[in-house]
């Protein structure tokens, strides 16, 4: 009886001191467990409230047909409808095995009702939720993608996460002796979620008449891709950005993995002649030219051992004295190189910097690729690097950053910043957030940005953006027709990018837009590739936005092209 009791003791000591910890540990994990439910993360909408992305519940099916009571062909032959399959292909399936049988990953809420009206013993529906985007590849470029895990990995999809994910809790609860969780327990307002969406700067309806012209011109020039950027310049919000090609965020997993980044944003280009306002306005605002100012356009010109000479020289010749203007109708690299050589090199550079270029743009989209420019030691050590810079070439940078460049152009020398975020909205379209953007930054004078953009204009009524004019509208741009640089060096032989960029009304800029369209084939340039691409995107923009025209002496209708394909 003694040892008995001793070695009870000893076993109650190893029991209740010795063992305590872990077996309390192992206790709590029994008797408790832990819980954090599906929140479905929150809708994306455009502007006008139209849907661009949701989470939505969908349903997987599965058969188990040793619990059929009814034959498998009967089964097969009433579920065929609904899933939109033959019924030979359904039985077949449910000879594979007797239970677990995958039907359908993804069936939407009206299917699965009619699966469960079907009252059938042997299937089963597990409802999850899917992110669903009703305008398909319409925004992807900027919406992006969730994955399988509802991951977000393009997009606002990727660099919002924050906003679009709800914060929910995990829970500790009680369990009962079966080891299922006493919903007795359950917090007050666990489960409760907001009705908040995230609202976009961009206009569906804009977005599908520019996305409509850009696919025209792709498939008329056989070219290799396209974008088309359309922002305001006074706040930096994005009303388009279509890219092509694209695809489908709701079967992304079938598109190529380059597709899913944006390459307005995160691809490099040499401007071209696009550049040359922005040099101008340069040269006008560092005091090293004026607007009457006037130089000799030799048609050719060497720097060094360069060569450098106007895109038409062989049918044109020496266009001679021409002034600034003339410069930017005529498109002359000659004239160009003669107004930076006007500044001191570093200064010059200075002023690049100073527009942002080889610097990354302050945004709300991902894998923003900043900008290339030479250090200031390679651009000072050769003249040939200023001159090639002052007609867009020998450096590079996104559409979407001469986009913001531009808008500084418009609206009295600012730097914006590019954005696509309005805030957060309820379902009442009230706000509860807003970011907050930097502010802008000064960059050129009123007086200057409004004498380069009299000089754009002309541009447009008597230069080589002719194909951009709408009878009764003030529009300012600039064309651009650049060979395409080579990642091994130099620039390939018969590839080239054309562009046009514009701001208008003129009279009061309120719209930045941009094509640029890469490798066209045939004779293709910025004044006939770009330049009408630019016109219809604005034709629709007038429509939608409904803009008076900017002078009555020439206003005559507004443009009455069909736009039905812009309608949601």
């Amino acid at each position: 009886m003694i040892a008995g009791s001793l070695g009870l003791m000893l076993n109650l000591h190893q029991l209740q001191v010795v063992q305590s910890p872990k077996l309390e540990a192992k206790a709590r994990k029994q008797q408790m467990g832990y819980l954090r439910p599906f929140v479905p993360r929150r809708s994306i909408i455009d502007r006008n409230g139209n849907i661009l992305a949701v989470d939505q519940p969908v349903y997987k099916l599965y058969a188990h047909p040793k619990l059929f009571k009814r034959s498998k062909q009967d089964v097969a032959f009433l579920l065929a409808p609904i899933l939109k399959k033959s019924s030979n292909e359904l039985e077949k399936l449910f000879n594979e095995k007797t239970t677990g049988i995958t039907v359908s990953q993804a069936l939407r809420e009206d299917a699965a009702d009619q699966v469960a009206n079907l009252q059938m013993d042997g299937l089963e529906l597990i409802q999850y939720y899917s992110r669903f985007y009703p305008q398909q590849d319409l925004a992807s470029g900027v919406v992006g993608y969730v994955d399988v895990d509802h991951r977000g990995q393009a997009g606002l999809e990727y660099s919002q996460e924050n906003l679009l994910e709800q914060a929910v809790r995990t829970i500790r609860l009680s369990r009962a002796g079966n080891g299922e969780l006493m919903p007795g327990h359950i917090p007050e307002g666990f489960l409760h979620f907001d009705d908040l969406r995230l609202k976009l700067t961009l206009d569906s309806r804009l977005q599908r008449a520019a996305r409509f012209a850009l696919k025209q011109t792709i498939d008329e020039f056989d070219a290799l891709r396209g974008t088309v950027i359309v922002m305001n310049v006074v706040d930096g919000s994005l009303l388009a950005m279509v890219s092509e090609p694209t695809y489908n965020p709701n079967e992304y997993y079938k598109s190529d993995v380059g597709l899913f980044k944006n390459w307005a944003i995160a691809d490099l280009y040499e401007p071209g002649s696009t550049f040359k306002p922005l040099n101008v306005a340069i040269a006008l605002e560092s005091g090293a030219i004026d607007p009457n100012s006037q130089f000799n356009d030799t048609g050719t010109i060497q720097i060094g051992k360069w060569p450098i000479a106007n895109y038409d020289f062989e049918d044109e010749g020496a266009p001679g004295l021409l002034s600034v203007t003339q410069i930017l109708q005529n498109s002359s690299n000659v004239g160009m190189v003669r107004i930076i050589q006007q500044m001191d090199p570093k200064v010059y550079y200075g002023w690049l910097e100073r527009i942002g270029l080889g610097q990354k743009i302050e945004t709300d989209l991902p894998f923003v690729a900043a900008g290339q420019l030479k250090s200031q030691r390679q651009f000072t050590a050769s003249p040939v690097e200023a001159a090639t810079t002052s007609f867009g070439q020998g450096f590079s940078l996104t559409p979407f950053q001469l986009v913001q460049m531009f808008a500084a152009l418009g609206n009295g020398g600012k730097l914006v910043t590019p954005h696509t975020i309005q805030g957060l909205f309820d379902a009442n379209d009230q706000l509860y957030w807003q970011p907050r953007q930097s502010e802008p930054r000064p960059i050129f004078s009123p007086s200057t940005t409004q004498t380069v953009l009299k000089m754009m204009e002309s541009v447009v009524s008597d230069g080589s953006g002719k194909n951009a004019q709408i009878p009764g509208y003030r529009i300012a741009g600039k064309t651009g027709t650049a060979q395409k640089a080579s990642p091994a060096g130099g620039y390939y032989e018969n590839a080239k990018i054309t562009s046009f960029i514009s701001i208008f009304p003129v009279e009061s800029p309120r719209y930045v837009v941009l094509a640029v369209v890469d490798e066209p084939k045939g004779e293709a340039f910025g004044s006939t590739v770009a330049a009408p691409l630019v016109k219809s995107v604005i034709e629709a923009l007038i429509s939608l936005e409904r803009l008076p025209p900017s002078r009555s002496e020439e206003a005559l209708q507004p443009p009455q092209a069909s736009f039905n394909y812009i309608n949601p």
